[in-house]
């Protein structure tokens, strides 16, 4: 998929509904004390099987950890990272709106390393953004999100 597809949550399947149920739920173990923008994302690997990661922020911005970033490295420290099949994202917190557009992107930093795991599977991967309100879906690829990558 090389597309931008917007759907109602209601019409996803019902793993990928699952899937992003879970980045929603992720987004409540989130350590956001300085922005109030909670934002969880969870890896679906190829067997079926979920790993969910949160925001970690730091007094000093720039040693803060984006939930994509957390969900991949822990991917990574379990082996799994060639399994990643999709990623879904979504955020929470006061500061959701004025910092995103209508659905939650990853930033530039998380497009790199989705980019890099892209050629470790050998494989795009499907990103699945949700609403701040919730109720609908962008679906895109890894690769249409930063199409001219570092190392691709």
């Amino acid at each position: 998929m090389s597309e931008t597809i917007i759907q109602p949550l209601t019409e996803l399947t019902p793993a990928y509904r699952a899937l992003v149920e879970s980045a929603s739920a992720a987004t409540k173990t989130a350590y956001a004390p300085y922005s109030r923008f909670h934002v969880g994302a969870t890896l679906l690997f190829a067997d079926g099987s979920s790993h969910s990661g949160a925001n970690f922020e730091n007094v000093s911005y720039g040693l803060s950890l984006c939930a994509e970033t957390v969900a991949m490295a822990s991917a990574s420290a379990a082996g799994r990272l060639k399994e990643i099949v999709a990623i879904a994202i979504a955020a929470e917190g006061e500061l959701a709106a004025a910092i995103t557009g209508e659905f939650i992107a990853p930033c530039g930093r998380c497009r790199q390393v989705l980019a890099e795991a892209v050629n470790i599977c050998g494989h795009d991967i499907e990103v699945l953004m949700l609403s701040r309100d919730g109720l609908r879906v962008r679906s895109t690829t890894a690769r249409a999100l930063l199409p001219l990558a570092f190392g691709l």
